[in-house]
């Protein structure tokens, strides 16, 4: 086996993790696919018997490259609304043996646009800290700064990400409330649709050029009341590794995607992509038969 070979195999051991990183880093799998490339590129043109620590060099390397990226992104020109919400990776939501690898790699939409909007350094220290447990001695040397600089960023972006709805029941759980949630929308049950949904409950909707932010339970319901009689179908997905509805007209046209925040058997959040260019362009479940 030759040395590139051995290397090779010691990278694709690391890249799960690798890109997983540099995911919740980006918000986005293609640009995370990218940064992980990217280290490979510049591992295969060490000399790999002089490094001590592979994994710990592949993570810095991918930390720099995603620093890079963020840092590219603020100098550009304000993104559009319709630009401001993550990657959606959506696909059936069934039971089975995977769940608890779906739910490990999840990285949710709700947590996701708050990482967004932590500055560059900060995103990458709690990121590296908090979620891979990265030492700040290392941290700090992926970001150009002392140790204790590096954790007081880390602790001013968990700060922010604390008031991100996270949610905390099990998958099962998570089903069952947003299966409710579809039946009383569907129904028009009201009083089920007061139990399945937090009195804090946040909606966010995303449309073309505009985001629309819903305070508590009464504007949906309303919602839910007029578009009680039209004709939309309606299943449970997972959106970016958590439960979600998405819904078509009667000809099949995807309406709208929701990724559901579950917390205490209450949906507490939801943000919403209404846009039908922007999913029209996305890989999508097919409709249910019947």
């Amino acid at each position: 086996m030759t040395d590139h070979v051995a290397l090779a195999r010691e990278f694709d051991a690391e890249r799960g993790r690798l890109v997983a990183l540099a995911h919740r880093m980006l918000g986005s799998r293609a640009d995370a696919e990218d940064a992980v490339q990217e280290a490979w590129i510049r591992l295969s043109r060490q000399d790999a018997r002089a490094i001590d620590n592979l994994p710990g060099w592949l993570t810095t390397v991918v930390g720099r490259v995603c620093l890079d990226v963020l840092r590219s992104r603020r100098a550009q020109p304000e993104a559009p609304l319709d630009d401001a919400l993550p990657d959606l990776v959506v696909s059936q939501d069934e039971e089975g043996p995977e769940d608890t690898a779906v739910l490990a790699d999840s990285v949710g939409v709700a947590l996701l646009v708050v990482l967004d909007t932590l500055r560059p350094d900060e995103r990458l220290a709690f990121v590296l800290h908090d979620m891979f447990a990265v030492p700040f001695a290392e941290i700090a040397q992926v970001i150009g700064s002392s140790p204790d600089a590096a954790k007081m960023m880390a602790s001013r972006a968990r700060r922010k990400v604390q008031g991100a709805p996270r949610s905390s029941d099990g998958r099962q759980q998570q089903r069952e409330v947003v299966d409710a949630f579809i039946a009383a929308a569907r129904d028009g049950d009201f009083e089920r649709l007061l139990e399945v949904l937090d009195p804090d409950f946040t909606w966010t909707t995303h449309r073309p050029h505009a985001e629309v932010v819903r305070l508590g339970r009464t504007e949906v319901i309303a919602a839910v009341a007029r578009g009680r009689h039209a004709s939309v179908v309606a299943r449970r997905v997972l959106v970016n590794g958590e439960p979600g509805v998405l819904t078509w007209s009667t000809t099949s046209k995807p309406l709208s995607l929701m990724s559901c925040t579950v917390v205490g058997g209450r949906i507490v959040d939801v943000v919403a992509l209404v846009d039908p260019t922007r999913l029209a362009s996305m890989d999508l479940p097919e409709p249910p038969i019947g």
